[in-house]
């Protein structure tokens, strides 16, 4: 088990009721420093609750979370807002603003959380663009004038905007084409070697999750069914655990891991 200083996300026995439902029912989980964690699971199993109580806009019903080493429950306003500025998130559908440039919505926590004039912002935001992938011209474009995928490169060059400790994925080939899905898993291979974040991932994209994560926890029934890395869930009997590999895209990626394990 993970000591303390090697734990970016702690939760312990998770509950999350919303009236009569209950979403959590004890859930533990904990994110080590550095990883690439997927989180998968059927639709209705939490993994956007899940989400949403990991970067502090829904609070659970019971239990506790520690970020970086500190007790949610206990932080003031103030302390959540430093904590806030230590992660980046990347939308499932981009979350960028409509009435503002490309360049603009990527500079724009920055500008908020920053003393850099304007013009640096810019160049900082431009150099962020790039490494994503996109063309300098992209940077003037409205959000509405970019493609899927490259509404994607912009959507994590915005979450990457404060060089964050921890960035948070939310479905990112959701909607892309098979050699757009194949870019955005190259682009957060990338990412990771450049900057070393620790990276959650909400997906359901199998063929993502066999090729970025160092381990995926599959959620259901109110908890973490299995958690470890995609070739150890392969193996899973559980049920539900089995359902994830049962298609093609499984079959494929695990001649994918064969080839690799055999190269080494």
């Amino acid at each position: 088990m993970p000591g303390a200083s090697d734990t970016v996300i702690d939760m312990q026995r998770i509950v999350m009721r919303f009236g009569s439902h209950t979403v959590h029912d004890g859930l533990d989980l904990r994110v080590r420093r550095g990883e690439i964690l997927g989180l998968a699971g059927g639709s209705g199993s939490g993994k956007s609750v899940l989400l949403r109580e990991m970067i502090l806009l829904q609070r659970p019903t019971a239990g506790r979370i520690e970020l970086f080493g500190q007790d949610t429950a206990a932080t003031d306003a103030a302390a959540e807002q430093a904590l806030r500025l230590r992660w980046g998130v990347m939308f499932q559908r981009g979350g960028l603003f409509s009435a503002l440039t490309v360049r603009d919505n990527v500079g724009l926590p920055l500008r908020e959380h920053s003393a850099l004039d304007d013009a640096l912002i810019d160049e900082i935001a431009e150099w962020k663009l790039a490494l994503t992938g996109l063309p300098p011209e992209a940077g003037l474009k409205m959000p509405v004038e970019l493609s899927g995928g490259m509404l994607k490169r912009a959507a994590l060059a915005r979450a990457l905007s404060l060089s964050p400790e921890l960035l948070f994925l939310d479905e990112p080939t959701s909607g892309l084409d098979p050699a757009s899905s194949a870019g955005v898993d190259e682009l957060i291979l990338k990412t990771h070697a450049l900057y070393r974040p620790t990276m959650v991932i909400i997906s359901h994209d199998l063929d993502l999750l066999w090729q970025v994560c160092d381990r995926v926890a599959v959620l259901g029934e109110g908890r973490v069914l299995a958690l470890g890395t995609m070739a150890e869930l392969a193996r899973d009997e559980q049920p539900t655990v089995r359902a994830y590999f049962t298609n093609r895209r499984q079959a494929r990626g695990a001649a994918m891991a064969a080839v690799a394990a055999a190269a080494h």
